[in-house]
């Protein structure tokens, strides 16, 4: 009743093509990378919500003695280059723009 497709019958290459381009978070990472910072409350704002490094990496130790490592997790975000790149423009921002001292979230 059902024939299964075999790996002989491949879709055209165009199709595959364009399946490949779709992406449907294009949107909000163009959205996140073209996000200008304007002031520096939302500079502060972000610098303090978004962290410098990873919150989920962990050691696990049992009485002195390391039994378990948790690796990064954030790399599994979607987003994570362009939240990445968003706090780092909002340092610069208040580094250059602002004069301000970003030691405090490095």
């Amino acid at each position: 009743m059902f024939a299964l497709v075999s790996n002989q019958q491949a879709l055209p290459s165009s199709f595959n093509n364009r399946i490949r381009s779709f992406d449907l978070l294009s949107p909000v990472r163009r959205q996140l990378d073209q996000l200008e910072i304007q002031s520096s409350f939302m500079a502060h704002w972000i610098c303090r919500i978004v962290p410098s490094q990873c919150p989920f990496e962990r050691d696990i130790t049992v009485f002195g003695r390391q039994v378990a490592h948790i690796p990064p997790l954030c790399k599994l975000n979607p987003f994570y280059e362009e939240v990445v790149n968003l706090r780092f423009r909002a340092l610069c921002y208040l580094a250059d723009e602002c004069g301000e001292d970003i030691q405090c979230y490095c």
